[in-house]
């Protein structure tokens, strides 16, 4: 038996996850194109089905007069990776930059902890993939992330006991490294993203290596999460869709989680729907996991062919905290706390994404000052990237250092950094110092750049 076969042998618990599985799911069969006149022009309501997608264009948060500029502009990168390419205006930008929206992962990092507590090998893979859909009810959000200028970092800390640190590795392409560490685990990242435009929507395909070193159960996971698509960028509402396949494995013992998370059908049938099984080395399943991952994920023992197990039943494991009603950015409490100077250590990295103008003027509602201040920083790092060039110099990260290691994804190869442990170094010797006067968060000035004096 092959966990490939998207489920056990015999039908199982969830006959119907392999049938149901395409690529981009049922919803593109929903869109029309051709709608106003707009040649190739794909407008999809989750909700619904073609007939109501010409009102369903008519929705959305851009004005006419913008739409129809940015849709005629952007028919030239039809097809393209955009991740860079493209300057975007600030009206469909949230106050957070790309590397901060890393450290959401690690809102229910908790459940790592479980992971590691642990005795049993199959509920470690339970808690651990939970833990990593967790996420995705934050980044069902609509609004894109600020880009990080090159040499940007974001630190956390009075959060679960862990210490985070991201850094802007790269900016062509787009890379950025992440760490995160407490009693329990260690967490490592190199997050390199691809995209495909599509008119009206793009394709998103996490190009990264994310692995996670549970320290008591002297175990080391690794993560391969499905690729997402954002549907309606210019025309109607934007919403988000990660059908495919997540694969945990856990590279110590062969042991892995195979799950499943379900297109949009139809009227929203199988909307945020994840299910799929818990393998042993062999291939066996041994437990069922099934749930929505705006929602809640349950889970329950089973049998040979995928089969609950007589006397048991479904158990929750996680559950969506409460959020705030009617925020303008769809934030959760922990968004804001990442935005916030509370989750700041002392004497905090002038690099830090808080410190942007451009993000902090957007969270005031200034949109202008935003849109200045963005381009303003643009200006300076294409400045700075002409200066290096000039003086045949490279650009160092300072946190994480390039391995040399070129890892296989399913979207591409990846370029892998590690951390060089130098944070710790730094933040240690912060926090135990008697001599270094603590500063005034508000008050420091944001500068990732490699040449201040240039600026």
């Amino acid at each position: 038996m092959s966990s490939k076969d998207e489920k056990p042998e015999g039908g199982g618990f969830f006959s119907s996850i392999s049938s149901s599985v395409k690529f981009w799911g049922n919803a593109v069969q929903k869109s029309v194109t051709g709608l106003l006149g707009y040649e190739g022009l794909e407008v999809i309501n989750p909700e619904g089905g073609t007939e109501d997608a010409e009102a369903e264009a008519e929705r959305g948060r851009w004005k006419k007069e913008d739409r129809d500029g940015y849709w005629k502009m952007m028919q030239n990168y039809v097809g393209a990776d955009i991740t860079s390419l493209v300057t975007l205006p600030v009206i469909i930008f949230e106050p957070m930059t790309m590397i901060q929206k890393m450290a959401e992962l690690m809102e229910y990092c908790h459940l790592l902890d479980l992971a590691d507590e642990t005795d049993d090998p199959y509920m470690r893979l339970v808690y651990a993939s939970s833990w990593a859909i967790s996420v995705y009810f934050a980044y069902q959000r609509t609004w894109k992330p600020f880009n990080p200028i090159l040499g940007e970092t974001y630190e956390m800390v009075n959060h679960g006991g862990i210490t985070f640190i991201a850094e802007q590795v790269s900016h062509h392409p787009p890379m950025s490294a992440g760490h995160a560490e407490n009693d329990h685990f260690v967490y490592d990242v190199t997050s390199k993203i691809k995209t495909k435009f599509l008119g009206n929507s793009v394709e998103v395909y996490p190009v990264g290596r994310t692995r996670v070193k549970l320290k008591k159960a002297g175990v080391v996971l690794d993560l391969v999460p499905p690729p997402t698509k954002v549907n309606n960028l210019i025309f109607g509402r934007t919403w988000i869709d990660s059908p495919g396949e997540m694969v945990m494995t856990n590279l110590t013992t062969g042991d892995k989680i195979v799950l499943y998370f379900q297109p949009c059908g139809w009227f929203g049938s199988g909307r945020y729907e994840v299910d799929g099984y818990v393998y042993d080395a062999t291939e066996e399943p041994k437990i069922l996991i099934t749930g929505k991952w705006n929602e809640s994920m349950s889970y329950q023992p089973c049998d040979g062919d995928g089969e609950p197990l007589p006397g048991t039943e479904l158990k929750e494991v996680w559950k969506v905290a409460s959020t705030p009603e009617n925020d303008k950015f769809q934030f959760t409490y922990f968004a804001h706390r990442i935005n916030s100077f509370d989750t700041a250590p002392k004497n905090l990295l002038p690099s830090d994404s808080r410190l942007r103008p451009d993000r902090y003027a957007l969270e005031l509602g200034e949109l202008s000052k935003s849109g200045s201040e963005k381009s303003n920083l643009e200006e300076q790092q294409r400045a700075e990237k002409k200066h290096r060039e000039s003086r045949g110099d490279k650009f160092t990260p300072k946190w994480f250092n390039i391995t040399g290691e070129i890892t296989p994804t399913p979207w591409g190869d990846l370029e892998v950094y590690e951390y060089n442990g130098k944070y710790s170094e730094h933040r240690a010797s912060v926090d135990n110092s008697d001599t270094i006067e603590e500063v005034d968060v508000k008050s420091i000035k944001f500068n990732p750049w490699q040449y201040p004096d240039l600026h």
